[in-house]
C-alpha cells in the first residue's frame, strides 16, 4: 500500500477530503508522516492536541484551525483532535439515551494495574500496562471486572463527558443488531439480500445470504486500495460525501445508490474479505426489515434500556443515512456498558435486552478456514462472526476493532471488559496489536487471579 494519496486530475480536492473518514473506518489511511516514512511520528505526549493547541481560542489562530474541507483534517497529528469532534465537522444523526437515569458503574480502582508487566508479540522485552497506553496513543480506556470499574484513564482530546469516533467498532454494533434480528426470527440468515432489497437485484449482493454478509464472506469486485485511482473505494467515498460534488460528477450520491453498482467477483461463502460495504448493506437490510435506521433501532433496542449516560451519534451521508460501517461515536463508559451487556449474555437491570442466542452465535465464531485466507498473521486461529472478531482462545475472548486503536474486548472466562479509544498515528491494527493483544490478555488473567472487590 502506498503511503500517500495519489493525485487525481479528474477529481476535485474537495472529493478527496471526503475519503478520510471512510478510509479511517476501513483501515486505509496512510501511516503517520507519510511523506517521510523514515521519520518517526511525534510520541503521545508531544502530539497531544492540547499541547499542540488545535482549535483553542475564540477564534483559534488560523494555523491551529481544523476544517472538514482541509485535506489533512484526519491526518496525524490533527486526527488526535478530530477523533473527538466529528460532529463539529460534518452532519450527524443522534442515538438518544432517552430520559431515564444512567445505570450505575460501581468503582474499585486497582492501583497495581499500571505496573502490570507483559511481553509484546514477537519480542522478548517486557512492557508495563501504563507504558502500553502511551505506546498506543490511548485517548481513553476503562476496564470492568465483573461489572466493577477497576481502571479508567483519559488523555488527549477525550474527557469522561466527551465522545470519540469508534471507527469500525461501528461494524460490530451493526452486526449485533443484525444478529438480534436473526435470533428473533425477523431475519432469516439464509435469505438472500436481493429478496430483502430488490434494489440490489442487479448487484453482487443479490444472491449473497444474510449470513455471508454478517461474516463478510461475500465475493465482491471492490477494492479498498486507495493508492489505486481506479479502486472502487473512491466511488464509494464520493457517493457518501456530504460536500457538493465536483463539476461534471454523475455518479452515486448516497451509500444506498453506490451499493447498487457493486459487481460480483468469485463465489460467495468461500473466503473472508473485510470490506466496509458489507456493513452498509447490513445497515440497509436492518432498516428495510424494521422500518427504522440503525441509529433509531440502536437507541430503542440497546442505548436506552442499557442506561447509557450520554447520547451517541452517527455521521451520515448527504441523504441522512447513518454510516453503518464506521460512523458511530460514543462516550467511553457507555461503550464499556455495551461490553458488559454482552458479557452478561444480553441481560441488564432485570431484563433481556439482547437475545442470548444472538450473543451465543457471535461467541461461537465463524469459518476459521475462510478467515485464514485473508492472511491476518497476528490473528492465527481467529474467525469473524456477526461482524465481531473471535479469538477462540481458552477464555473465549472476542472483540470489536476499529482503526487507530479503537477496541471493545470481552473475556467471558475472566469476566473482564476493556473499552478503549485511541488516535494512533498508524491506522491499521497491525501497528498496535503486538502491544494491545498481550496487554489485554495479561490484564484479564491478572484480574481473574484476584478476588473481586466491590464498593459498599
Amino acid at each position: 500500500m502506498a503511503t500517500t494519496a495519489p493525485q487525481h486530475s479528474n477529481r476535485s480536492r474537495r472529493s478527496l477530503v471526503c475519503v478520510a473518514l471512510l478510509m479511517a473506518a476501513a483501515g486505509l489511511l496512510p501511516t503517520a508522516h507519510a511523506a517521510d516514512a523514515a521519520t518517526p511520528p511525534l510520541d503521545a505526549t508531544a502530539s497531544d492536541p492540547n499541547v499542540l493547541g488545535w482549535m483553542q481560542g475564540f477564534p483559534p489562530p488560523d494555523a491551529k484551525r481544523i476544517r472538514y474541507t482541509d485535506s489533512d483534517y484526519f491526518s496525524f497529528p490533527k486526527l488526535r483532535w478530530t477523533a473527538c469532534h466529528f460532529r463539529q465537522l460534518m452532519p450527524t444523526v443522534g442515538v438518544s439515551r432517552g430520559p431515564g437515569a444512567a445505570s450505575p458503574l460501581p468503582q474499585q480502582l486497582d492501583a497495581a494495574i499500571d505496573a502490570l508487566p507483559f511481553t509484546p508479540l514477537n519480542t522478548h522485552a517486557t512492557m508495563s500496562w501504563a507504558q502500553s497506553l502511551q505506546a498506543n496513543y490511548t485517548d481513553g480506556i476503562i476496564v470492568l471486572h465483573d461489572g466493577v470499574v477497576v481502571y479508567e484513564r483519559y488523555a488527549g482530546c477525550l474527557q469522561p463527558d466527551g465522545q470519540h469516533g469508534a471507527m469500525s467498532v461501528t461494524k460490530s454494533i451493526t452486526g449485533l443488531l443484525g444478529e438480534m434480528l436473526v435470533a428473533e426470527g425477523a431475519l432469516d440468515e439464509n435469505e438472500t439480500v436481493g429478496a430483502i432489497l430488490p434494489e440490489l437485484a442487479n448487484s453482487a449482493f443479490a444472491d449473497a445470504t444474510v449470513k455471508q454478509v454478517l461474516e463478510m464472506t461475500t465475493a465482491l469486485r471492490y477494492s479498498e486500495d486507495y493508492a489505486d485511482p481506479k479502486a472502487e473505494v473512491w466511488q464509494f467515498s464520493a457517493a457518501g460525501s456530504t460536500l457538493p460534488p465536483p463539476p461534471g460528477y454523475t455518479g452515486p450520491r448516497s451509500y444506498y445508490d453506490y451499493l447498487r453498482t457493486v459487481q460480483k467477483q468469485g463465489r460467495h461463502g468461500e473466503a473472508f474479505g473485510y470490506k466496509t460495504i458489507n456493513s452498509d448493506t447490513l445497515g440497509w437490510i436492518i432498516a428495510r426489515r424494521t422500518g427504522k435506521p440503525v441509529s433509531t433501532l440502536l437507541s430503542e433496542r440497546i442505548w436506552q434500556p442499557l442506561g447509557a449516560e450520554q447520547d451517541a451519534y452517527y455521521t451520515v451521508d448527504s441523504s441522512g443515512t447513518p454510516f453503518a460501517g464506521g460512523g458511530f461515536n460514543a462516550g467511553l463508559r457507555d461503550l464499556a456498558r455495551l461490553g458488559q451487556l454482552l458479557l452478561q449474555d444480553g441481560r441488564a437491570h432485570g431484563q433481556q435486552i439482547v437475545p442470548a442466542a444472538a450473543i451465543e452465535r457471535i461467541r461461537a465464531g465463524g469459518d476459521k478456514r475462510a478467515f485464514a485466507k485473508a492472511g491476518y498473521s497476528l490473528l492465527p486461529g481467529w474467525s469473524y462472526r456477526g461482524m465481531w472478531w473471535i479469538s477462540h482462545n481458552k477464555d473465549g475472548a472476542y472483540m470489536a476493532r476499529g482503526v487507530h486503536g479503537q477496541a471493545l474486548y470481552i473475556d467471558p472466562a475472566a469476566k473482564v471488559v476493556i473499552a478503549r479509544f485511541g488516535s494512533h498515528p498508524t491506522a491499521g491494527n497491525a501497528a498496535n496489536d503486538p502491544t494491545t493483544l498481550p496487554a489485554f490478555d495479561a490484564l484479564a488473567h491478572y484480574l481473574m487471579s484476584r478476588p473481586v472487590q466491590r464498593t459498599p
